[in-house]
């Protein structure tokens, strides 16, 4: 058992490393966004203890934030998922009625998409004075709709089931809180990189709204 956790704990500690590689190459393609932003806060990104590791404050743009998260708590998942296949058959079983279930869905917009961008709302926050025709989360909703339902569980397979949600809850908690630990060694290069990359384009983008503040007209403009 001992042999196994410590292998465990080495593929962590790979896993995040080439994780956050990954990130820090992408990092320097990173632009600020330019469209309206959004009201709600990220329900992946908010207070998430995985940012606080690497030393991700409020004061980093939520696209940076994002792109780290969500390549973390992808190795999370994985960990879990494989605890779960080894040790919790029933929920194994629920998890695989349900991939089967979401792959008969004729659209699947949500799936596939580059981890910048997971997780996130399919489509931009309602503009009242501009309605939308439609929705991608709205045509997933419809097609969802022609999937049958999973077939219903006993009270005894209910309680079991919570059981086994129970155990993978408290392994995903012990998975994350390892995956911290070993962020919290990456944390000099990430603010490193943030510090090169990041700092730069958001100084140069409060430069140019105190321009603009200062002078609303255009000089050349005759009617300034």
């Amino acid at each position: 058992m001992n042999g196994y956790r410590g292998a465990v704990d080495r593929s962590l500690e790979t896993h995040v490393s080439q994780a956050v590689d990954v990130w820090l190459a992408w990092l320097p393609r990173w632009e600020p966004a330019t469209h309206r932003g959004r009201v709600a806060p990220c329900r992946r990104c908010f207070g998430s203890p995985i940012l606080s590791a690497a030393g991700l404050g409020a004061d980093v743009p939520h696209g940076v934030q994002h792109g780290l998260s969500i390549r973390i708590k992808t190795i999370v998942d994985h960990a879990v998922a494989d605890y779960t296949a080894r040790n919790l058959p029933m929920l194994q079983t629920e998890l695989d009625q349900q991939a089967a279930r979401n792959r008969s869905r004729s659209y699947r917009p949500a799936e596939g998409l580059a981890p910048e961008f997971e997780g996130l709302p399919l489509d931009p926050d309602p503009d009242p004075d501009s309605p939308f025709l439609f929705t991608l989360a709205g045509l997933a909703e419809e097609a969802d709709a022609g999937v049958p339902a999973l077939p219903p569980l006993t009270e005894e397979a209910k309680a079991a089931l919570r059981q086994e949600v129970g155990l993978a809850d408290d392994y995903a908690n012990m998975i994350g809180r390892e995956v911290c630990a070993i962020l919290l060694h990456h944390r000099l290069r990430i603010q490193s990189a943030i510090s090169e990359y990041v700092e730069p384009q958001i100084t140069a983008m409060l430069e140019e709204l105190s321009r603009t503040l200062d002078a609303p007209f255009d000089p050349r403009d005759p009617l300034a």
